[in-house]
């Protein structure tokens, strides 16, 4: 075996090791080494020698000692290509056996020697030979009489010697650990972290440095910054007499690292070695290009750096730490944007679960909107929003949500439904108002009459009792679970400037109220993509003349009913233009089937009936009319639109008044104006004909001018497919994918989450495509659209105002078709400026 060979190699300057052959372990091994930095010497396997390792095909053990010596114990550690990706656990002290115990005494004392004997005898039987831990159980305290009594265990229960050939000893520990990554539970962990099914697994041989003596001997950790903050501060410990990772579970007797008013630390025992542990983690740091963790260990007095790991970071830590290497000039700023995962912004724009905190999981779901939060039980929407004015938090529990949920959804702390999936309607409206939402959490049986939850383990839950949903996991559990408060800090803002100078992508926000433009203001989007005015209608007042309007028996009626509407809808689109200060937005028309508005139950009716001073039998019959067996494609949108014209003319007045309104008071805004659910142009010409009328009638009686744009929401494939005819009537299409997606499957968004992990574990989609856009079906249409709309109208402008907006891998594919912007949730909008930065950056760099 020579030092070069590429399949197992002592690690020099020049040793031919990648991290995608030999593991990450041995290719910083190898760095530190090219920084002379005091590293035992280390043997390194490829991916390729332990996979015939595991088959059975031993290399020449000899050769390989040979490379370290016979002077010290040995241990070998995992050294996967990617350190997330984890791998069996280290083995130390190989080697020791009954005369190298004796050869150690002299010089690290006698109970020194036994202590790493017995420690290596204990992993061995446990982790190679497979043998129970609890045979231990009752091994003494004291080093040597704990050897003995472990030798004896080991040998009854294993029905053999513990062996004492070295060569045998680190033969046994390289196939175990072999085995073991390529067994099942390895598989099936590491694909849970992101890992390929067949990646493989490196090892890395490493002369000990035993950390026991009788001079100062110990072991610790050390990094620069702290991992939940990103804050520069040296963080670690430092165990006097330990080997490995042991002061980090040390306990009291575990010394901080530089001085510190809590206790004693490593820089007063011993500051030469502390002063060199400092300086090399800095050396780390800038030539590695990475905040990294120094496991080292000190034997009498003299420093051994062991191991360099990157940093264990959260989301917050994440940005603050690529922040500050790209301040500090060590990594340029478009790597600082590439190595914060956009998604992880959720972490810090929500409050989170303690991840060290334990976990009492009730069930799960679908994780349909980021953020934690603990609340009582309640099941009705009016109950939630008598609790908010009581002050107490709540978690509003349905089967699943409506547009009249929308209020009690706004008291709530969190939401939990029985059915739905990424786009159903508790998912959409929870990710627009940032609230914690899990939805189809189809394993809880849900009682809602009752007033009852039952959990999957038999545990029942009953309105009042307290739980925390989790909706950046999709758990569900039981009790107050502590929280973690969000994190955004000035490196987040730092770091999102530099991505609104990367990016060539627009990012708006989908707001419906006041409260959900500022929030999408203050994450700096460009203006709204989508304003769902349907929302604005459910407030009890409102409520009561939409219902009158539904009973209207005329135009006339109707028109009358509207008009008291008219200046509640002016005020909102006002306050909307007001909190833009000029930035688009686009307004859709109203959407929602009528029935939404009328009560579905008995008793609604009575009551409506009473409100409205009619006979019962007329309401009843009036609901029935207007009842659909499929709703969401039935009267609603555009056809309701032309079918009820009134409505729109209502609403378009209401837009173009408000427009004035903020021009008086300094306020230039061109609103844009959206057709909902357009599948015809003719529909388009007949809703563009009335909206022009209004424009004209607003001109004409207030003697002002004002501009505005029309466009339509494309989400149906023949609005696609026939983009050609609706372009040149239009300054926009804007692609709603949920809907789209929806009906190009013919899958219900609500119902969907009830089969799609089944259907994504078995390969049907690779994914959930109401969660990432499907690029092959759906996307086709949107290039269709797309292509067909621009060729018939250059000026086109083109959007994606659907949930997928937000979703990283669907950003790129809007990049590359040509689309102008994209419009997402309002705590999704960090997100999707980001990706769209990371995206820039690839093309820039090829």
């Amino acid at each position: 075996m020579q030092q070069d060979d590429p399949q197992i190699t002592l690690i020099t300057p020049a040793a031919p090791i990648a991290a995608r052959t030999h593991g990450g372990r041995a290719k910083c091994l190898q760095r530190l080494v090219r920084l002379d930095l005091p590293v035992p010497r280390t043997v390194a396997l490829s991916f390729d020698a332990v996979h015939a390792i595991a088959a059975g095909d031993m290399p020449d053990l000899d050769a390989l000692l040979a490379l370290l010596g016979d002077s010290a114990p040995l241990c070998v550690r995992p050294s996967s290509e990617e350190p997330d990706w984890g791998g069996p656990r280290a083995i130390l002290n190989i080697g020791m056996t009954e005369a190298r115990r004796a050869a150690l005494a002299p010089r690290i004392g006698e109970a020194a020697a036994a202590r790493l004997y017995l420690r290596f005898v204990q992993a061995y039987a446990v982790d190679v030979a497979r043998l129970d831990a609890d045979i231990f159980d009752d091994v003494s305290d004291d080093p040597a009489e704990g050897l003995k009594e472990a030798l004896a265990a080991y040998e009854d229960e294993a029905e053999e010697p513990f062996p004492q050939n070295p060569t045998v000893q680190l033969a046994e520990v390289l196939r175990s650990m072999a085995r073991a990554w390529e067994g099942t539970t390895a598989r099936l962990l590491r694909t849970a972290k992101g890992a390929p099914a067949d990646a493989g697994l490196g090892l890395v041989v490493q002369e000990m440095v035993i950390g026991l003596g009788r001079g100062e001997c110990g072991s610790g950790v050390m990094q620069l910054v702290d991992s939940a903050t990103g804050a520069r501060q040296i963080t670690g410990r430092y165990l006097s007499q330990s080997q490995g990772r042991d002061a980090l579970s040390g306990g009291a007797d575990a010394l901080y690292l530089e001085r510190d008013p809590r206790g004693p630390s490593l820089e007063e025992l011993a500051p030469e070695a502390f002063a060199q542990l400092k300086e090399y983690t800095a050396l780390m740091r800038t030539r590695l290009r990475q905040e990294m963790q120094a496991e080292f260990t000190i034997e009498n007095g003299r420093l051994y750096l062991l191991d360099g790991v990157r940093v264990a970071r959260n989301a917050r830590a994440a940005v603050g730490i690529a922040v500050a290497l790209a301040q500090d000039g060590i990594i340029p700023r478009e790597e600082a944007l590439m190595r914060v995962e956009p998604r992880a912004l959720n972490e810090l724009l929500h409050r989170q679960v303690d991840p060290e905190a334990p976990r009492d999981v009730l069930a799960r779901g679908i994780a349909a909107s980021p953020g934690a939060a603990s609340g009582r039980i309640v099941f009705t929407s009016s109950e939630a929003q008598a609790s908010h004015a009581r002050g107490e938090p709540c978690v509003l529990v349905r089967r699943e949500t409506s547009s009249e949920d929308v209020r009690g959804m706004h008291a709530a702390v969190a939401v939990l439904t029985e059915r739905g999936g990424m786009t159903s309607h508790a998912a959409v409206i929870g990710r627009g108002i940032g609230l914690p939402c899990v939805v189809g959490a189809s394993e809880m049986r849900f009682q809602t009459g009752k007033r009852q939850l039952t959990a999957p383990d038999g545990r029942v839950l009953r309105e009042g009792d307290e739980i925390t949903v989790d909706g950046t996991n999709g758990e569900i559990l039981m009790g107050r679970a502590p929280l973690l408060d969000a994190g955004e800090d000035d490196s987040f803002r730092v770091l999102m400037e530099w991505a609104d100078e990367t990016r060539d992508l627009a990012i708006r926000a989908n707001a419906d109220t006041p409260t959900d433009a500022l929030v999408a203001r203050n994450f700096k989007a460009q203006g709204i993509g989508l304003c769902r005015t349907e929302h604005m209608f459910f407030e009890e007042g409102r409520l009561r003349v939409m219902r009158e309007m539904i009973f209207a028996n005329s135009s006339t009626d109707r028109a009358a009913a509207l008009e008291r509407l008219l200046p509640m809808q002016r005020e909102d689109f006002a306050d909307l233009f007001r909190i833009m200060q000029g930035q688009p937005v686009c307004i859709r028309l109203f959407d929602p089937p009528l029935h939404e508005f009328l009560p579905s139950d008995r008793a609604g009716h009575r009551e409506l009936a009473e409100a409205l001073d009619l006979p019962l039998s007329q309401v009843t019959r009036r609901v029935e009319a207007l009842g659909e067996y499929n709703p969401m494609l039935g009267m609603r949108g555009v056809r309701l639109g032309i079918t009820v014209p009134e409505i729109y003319e209502m609403q378009v007045r209401a837009i173009f008044e408000a427009t004035l309104l903020v021009a008086g008071e300094g306020v230039e805004i061109v609103p844009e104006i959206m057709i909902p659910l357009v599948s015809a142009s003719r529909e388009v010409e007949l809703v563009k004909a009335r909206v022009d009328a209004v424009a004209a009638a607003v001109r004409s009686e207030t003697g002002q001018a004002f501009d505005f744009r029309l466009g339509v929401m494309v989400e149906t494939p023949r609005a696609a497919l026939r983009a050609g005819d609706i372009a040149p009537q239009v300054s926009f299409l804007s692609y709603g994918t949920n809907d789209l997606t929806q009906m190009t499957y013919g899958l219900s968004r609500d119902d969907a989450g009830r089969f799609m992990s089944e259907y994504v574990r078995q390969g049907v989609y690779p994914e959930d495509p109401f969660h990432s856009l499907d690029t092959d079906g759906v996307g086709e249409l949107l290039s269709i659209g797309a292509e067909r709309g621009r060729a018939a109208h250059p000026g086109l402008t083109l959007s994606i105002c659907g949930e997928h907006g937000g979703n990283p891998e669907s950003i790129a594919f809007c990049r590359t078709a040509g689309f102008d912007y994209v419009s997402c949730s309002p705590f999704r909008v960090p997100v999707a400026r980001l990706a769209a930065a990371q995206h820039a950056v690839r093309d820039k760099i090829g």
